[in-house]
């Protein structure tokens, strides 16, 4: 006899409900978002998660670098790690479809003893902006690009990043955008890329060989800004584990290869008013608003300060690069992929913004987040852009950030973001991001061994 599946199964996807079918759930990933993107959380047999409604986790796991150390954001009670409550959205379950046995990831909201949102929980964040959108009646909707990289196996940090071997034997070759034999070249990671999203439930627009030796691109269909980030999400683990099984690595560095284009997640934007569910970018008759310009206006005025978030480590600096298919300044054009703000071709009802400013390196919800704040901003306070830039933007001057400490200046000094965003989680982000760049002074690069060891 076939034991009955939990009752909580009744509340998620019909994906996931597929994955299981003829088969007993052996254990259910309860997992949550760090500040760096990384899966934090515990792994626990299905039949413990049944009888739970929540887990618990201590909420130090957000003042943890990427290497690995803590930044003291405690506050002031100290660093005694108090417990976090996680409430699972069963709206978010998953399958593990790499794994042995049959799991399901969860995502959980992070909430304290009282059910308040933790402040700093990279989801949270995102949720706190949309509502401040849906307070004024705005519904914003996102399309998130993925960019990353398959390199060959790397288990020494001192050696360079290679591209990967493709079907054929040979490295896979750069400067061959939108080919489709490249793309064939590592069709087997591709093919479980797809199956692996198919048994997720993730529906991909397209995927396509971008300009560096093995970059691909994922486009995801435009949607709710919480369940596309939750996407990219959980495509950042799906990918990695089909490359793993293919003996090479799929990497989201902004900037894995030297000579090589950088890794984006280059971020579209729409908002529609909730009581007529229109695109307030456009007029009845197709014209474009006044609103349309105030989101660009608050782009050009805010991402600067944003940086910070949409370039979160000192390798994300390097993607900026002049000509080499990154922005350098916050110009807007129609149709212009050498400005950071793009307005795409579309007719009116999808009118719409494109951040290119975001790389691969930053957490989605973060990086969703900041974006949509910068245009609430230029909406709220009628932010005029700067006249349409026309032409090639490389030949303007820059006029952003360029490294990690000048980007978190600016980000200090940055009380409307702030606001939007919680202040207590711009507090925790400076502390750790800091933390994670006086980590990274003490490490002596092969730069400093090669030039200075006898020259100095």
């Amino acid at each position: 006899m076939t034991k009955a599946p939990p009752a909580w199964l009744s509340q998620a996807p019909e994906a996931a409900r597929s994955f299981l079918e003829g088969h007993r759930l052996d254990e259910v990933e309860c997992i949550i978002s760090d500040l760096p993107g990384i899966a934090r959380g515990k792994a626990v047999p299905a039949g413990k998660f049944a009888r739970q409604k929540h887990f618990y986790l201590p909420e130090s796991i957000f003042f943890q670098t990427i290497a690995g150390g803590w930044g003291e954001a405690a506050g002031p009670s100290g660093f005694t790690e108090p417990d976090m409550v996680l409430v699972p959205d069963y709206s978010t379950t998953s399958a593990a479809p790499w794994t042995g046995d049959w799991t399901l990831q969860v995502i959980h909201d992070a909430v304290n003893a009282k059910g308040a949102p933790i402040p700093f929980a990279p989801r949270n964040v995102l949720k706190r902006v949309v509502q401040a959108y849906r307070d004024r009646g705005l519904e914003p909707v996102v399309a998130p690009e993925m960019e990353f990289y398959l390199v060959a196996r790397n288990l020494d940090p001192a050696r360079a990043i290679e591209p990967m071997l493709g079907r054929s034997g040979r490295p896979a070759a750069a400067r061959q955008a939108y080919s489709m034999s490249a793309v064939d070249e590592y069709g087997p990671v591709i093919d479980d890329i797809y199956d692996f999203a198919e048994a997720q439930g993730f529906e991909i627009d397209g995927i396509t060989q971008e300009g560096g030796a093995g970059q691909v691109e994922i486009n995801l269909r435009h949607g709710d800004p919480v369940k596309l980030a939750d996407e990219v999400f959980y495509f950042k683990r799906l990918i990695r584990e089909a490359a793993l099984r293919h003996d090479c690595f799929a990497t989201f560095m902004a900037k894995p290869i030297e000579q090589e284009p950088g890794s984006a997640m280059h971020i579209h934007h729409s908002v529609l008013d909730k009581a007529t569910g229109q695109n307030i970018f456009s007029h009845p008759d197709g014209s474009e608003t006044p609103a349309f310009r105030h989101f660009i206006g608050g782009l050009q005025a805010h991402l600067p300060e944003a940086v910070a978030i949409f370039a979160p480590y000192v390798n994300s600096y390097r993607r900026y690069v002049r000509d080499h298919a990154a922005p350098i300044n916050l110009e807007w054009g129609r149709d212009n992929r050498t400005t950071g703000i793009r307005v795409p071709v579309s007719d009116a009802v999808s009118r719409r913004v494109e951040n290119r400013l975001a790389g691969m390196d930053c957490n989605p919800y973060l990086g969703i987040a900041v974006s949509l704040a910068c245009g609430l901003l230029g909406l709220d306070h009628e932010v005029e852009p700067r006249a349409m830039f026309n032409g090639d933007a490389y030949s303007g001057e820059a006029d952003m950030p360029w490294g990690l400490f000048s980007a978190l200046e600016l980000f200090a000094d940055a009380h409307g973001l702030r606001d939007l965003l919680g202040e207590d989680f711009a507090r925790v982000y400076e502390i750790v991001k800091d933390t994670e760049y006086n980590e990274f002074l003490q490490v002596i690069s092969p730069w400093e061994r090669e030039h200075l060891l006898m020259n100095v």
